[in-house]
């Protein structure tokens, strides 16, 4: 019997999203593979609030935050880290040769917009990286107050990292500001992995027309990507099983309704928080803590190896701590295709444990 997955990725997938994915595959140049994906674009602009230009990756979402950096900067990228995956992406702008400045706080507080006025206020950057929701702490960045403040900043792009928040918390791309916001499937969309997207602003894609082909490679050429989304096709073979899953998802996503999707999310997260409050602690800064999962501080000192090991005796898979917190965290997805009573059970099997070790 296969475990239950309460990890921050994979997360759930349900069966009628696995039987869509299931489905004998068209080819990518026809009529009804442009039908496929011109539906899955059209319906992922209405989920990010935006008219702007939507592109899908037969990636991981590792593979657009290195595309991003590549694409959107051609001055010096002001990389903010408060854990490990906003800290693989001042790795990855490191490693593509640009110009950076990484400004990391406290790993467990957030990224403030004013933190991040003070930076922009003092540097000639041309583009800003951020993660919206750090998997590795529990945090949730205040993504549209920060937006506001680099529109004051005309040169500056926003790039936001929005892997394990985007389908579980609003992100509202065009009214926010927000540049580009990649993810992939494998999180609050509730797919397996294996595919990605991302939203372009259209300031994003006159900034890639800058940039020298060779900086910017030819797989993740945004300028090639939009070319071939303008005829809903992609550059190359797509994942055309993913396609399935996201458009059947996307049906799935119309009937529950956003807000009311949004409100699910907030409901486990808030479940979830209360329930760990008095006995592990939140590792997250107060006021900033995620929708979409819960990193626990374990303060009672528990044996978090053997917490894990014995919830996936029972059939419950739980997350460690990550990175810089490996063995002195555990973390809690309520998120994708998760319900209140998924949380209600999962939690009423970790009080059993708890009070087993």
């Amino acid at each position: 019997m296969k475990p239950k997955l309460f990890i921050p990725g994979p997360t759930h997938v349900d069966q009628e999203v696995l039987d869509a994915m299931a489905q004998y595959p068209v080819g990518h140049r026809t009529d009804d593979y442009r039908e496929l994906q011109s539906k899955v674009v059209s319906g992922i602009k209405e989920c990010l609030y935006t008219n702007q230009s939507v592109l899908v990756s037969t990636s991981s979402a590792t593979g657009l935050m290195e595309a991003g950096v590549r694409n959107l900067s051609n001055r010096r990228v002001a990389n903010f880290v408060c854990g490990a995956f906003s800290k693989k992406q001042a790795a990855i702008t490191k490693i593509c040769g640009l110009d950076q400045d990484v400004f990391e706080v406290e790993w467990g507080q957030a990224i403030t917009a004013d933190y991040v006025d003070s930076v922009l206020s003092k540097g000639d950057y041309d583009l800003v990286t951020l993660v919206f929701n750090e998997t590795s702490t529990g945090v949730m960045n205040p993504l549209q107050e920060i937006g506001e403040v680099v529109k004051r900043y005309p040169d500056v792009l926003l790039m936001v990292d929005a892997v394990s928040g985007m389908m579980g918390a609003p992100i509202k791309v065009d009214e926010w500001g927000i540049d580009m916001a990649l993810a992939s499937v494998q999180k609050a969309w509730a797919l397996p992995p294996g595919f990605a997207l991302t939203s372009l602003s259209d300031r994003a894609l006159e900034r890639s027309r800058l940039i020298p082909e060779s900086q910017k490679g030819f797989y993740f050429d945004f300028v090639r990507m939009h070319k071939a989304g303008e005829k809903s096709e992609t550059m190359v073979t797509p994942s055309i099983p993913h396609l399935y899953g996201l458009s059947k998802q996307l049906d799935r996503i119309k009937v529950e309704g956003l807000e009311n999707r949004f409100a699910r999310h907030r409901e486990m997260a808030e479940r979830v928080r209360q329930w760990g409050k008095g006995r592990f602690g939140i590792f997250a800064q107060a006021g900033y803590e995620s929708d979409t999962l819960t990193c626990f501080a374990n303060e009672s000192g528990i044996d978090l190896i053997a917490l894990a090991s014995e919830m996936r005796s029972r059939n419950y898979l739980i997350s460690g701590g990550y990175g810089d917190l490996k063995g002195k965290t555990f973390r809690l997805a309520h998120m994708g295709d998760l319900h209140m009573d998924d949380m209600d059970d999962v939690l009423g099997i970790l009080d059993e444990v708890v009070e087993s070790l």
